[in-house]
């Protein structure tokens, strides 16, 4: 699917600070705080909610841009600024947003979590909507009840909307879970999971990963065990899964290769039809018979699911899964999140499979001075 599609590219933007709007939301507009806006998801969710006609930025935050314009959004005029823990806490008392992104690298949204909490209990209010794009709360649910892991395809949707703490799940392990699902329940052995992304995955902090002269006719292996992901789709199905990550010469998108040894024999007719009932009713997961490819995927929300190559004796399939790690992987999934738990249709300002039009953000050479 995906057959016409309009490339469309977010201008580029130096790395982001906090922001105020000087000029109003529409009222029947929910407002978006964006905390941590620097990084290339935090453009590409910008320029979604920028074509959502229920949604609307209303502050952006991060240090390295404070007091500059944000570029690429034109509903209101907005300046980054560098919004405090204690900034936070008492713009959620006085209600001035609807939802915050937490969009920050793992490790360091926890005191902003916090502040969010602490403004609603100052207010005697609920918490407004807090979805985290880190690693920092996935892997709280079941154990926490007040964290839900946003995987729509997977989780319980009436769970998540209505939720108001959402950990966005990681671009990997979306992928990877969405390929495995069908097959859990005939395992015969842990699979395994050989991803390759882009190197926008590796953000924009200079690093070997994402030299674009490093990585020319190159494939970079990292993490070989323990990956943060290998984690989170065992944790989230329930299943061991070995993960193997490594990093493309691309920018854009993720590649996933996915071995499954099977309890009992199947055709990949059997399996095929296995998935397309699993994922009928979804409009972000696409299943084809042929093995989706990289470059097909970059720019598209959902997720391609193919190959079924069985082995002579019927007892492993090996089931290729593409997705794009900035948007079914992040901001897309996000949005998914955000309108779920804001009352708004789940894929309202989402471009769905065939026919929805690309959102391409452009490459940066973070080693270039």
């Amino acid at each position: 699917m995906f057959r016409s599609s309009v490339l469309r590219s977010l201008r580029t933007v130096a790395p982001s600070t906090r922001s105020f709007s000087t000029s109003a939301v529409a009222e029947a507009e929910k407002k978006i705080a964006l905390i941590g806006a620097r990084g290339y998801t935090g453009q590409a969710l910008i320029s979604l909610v920028n074509a959502h006609p229920s949604l609307a930025i209303s502050h952006v935050s991060s240090r390295e841009l404070a007091g500059k314009p944000l570029d690429g959004y034109s509903k209101a005029q907005i300046t980054y600024s560098n919004l405090s823990p204690e900034d936070i806490k008492n713009m959620e008392a006085e209600g001035e947003v609807d939802a915050w992104v937490m969009a920050l690298p793992n490790g360091v949204c926890k005191p902003m979590v916090e502040s969010v909490l602490a403004g609603a209990k100052k207010s005697g209010k609920k918490n407004s909507v807090v979805v985290d794009l880190s690693a920092d709360y996935r892997f709280d649910e079941p154990r926490d009840t007040n964290w839900v892991y946003g995987l729509p395809e997977l989780n319980d949707r009436a769970k998540i909307s209505q939720a108001t703490l959402i950990s966005n799940p990681g671009c990997y392990a979306t992928g990877a879970q969405l390929a495995l699902a069908p097959l859990i329940p005939h395992l015969a052995s842990p699979p395994t999971v050989f991803g390759v992304s882009g190197y926008s995955g590796a953000g924009t902090k200079p690093s070997p990963k994402n030299d674009i002269n490093n990585l020319q006719d190159n494939l970079i292996p990292y993490s070989l065990t323990d990956h943060i992901h290998e984690r989170e789709i065992s944790h989230r199905l329930g299943s061991k899964v070995a993960f193997i990550p490594h990093v493309g010469q691309w920018f854009q998108g993720i590649s996933l290769t996915v071995s499954i040894p099977l309890a009992k024999s199947m055709t990949s007719r059997e399996i095929r039809n296995l998935y397309t009932e699993f994922y009928a009713s979804e409009k972000l997961v696409e299943i084809i018979g042929e093995e989706p490819l990289v470059k097909d995927i970059a720019g598209q929300h959902g997720v391609r699911i193919g190959g079924f190559g069985v082995n002579q004796a019927g007892d492993r399939v090996v089931v290729v899964a593409t997705i794009d790690n900035l948007l079914k992987g992040a901001a897309t999934q996000c949005l998914q999140n955000l309108n779920l738990a804001l009352g708004v249709g789940e894929f309202e300002g989402i471009p769905l499979m065939g026919g929805g039009e690309r959102l391409i953000v452009p490459a940066v050479d973070v080693h270039q001075k």
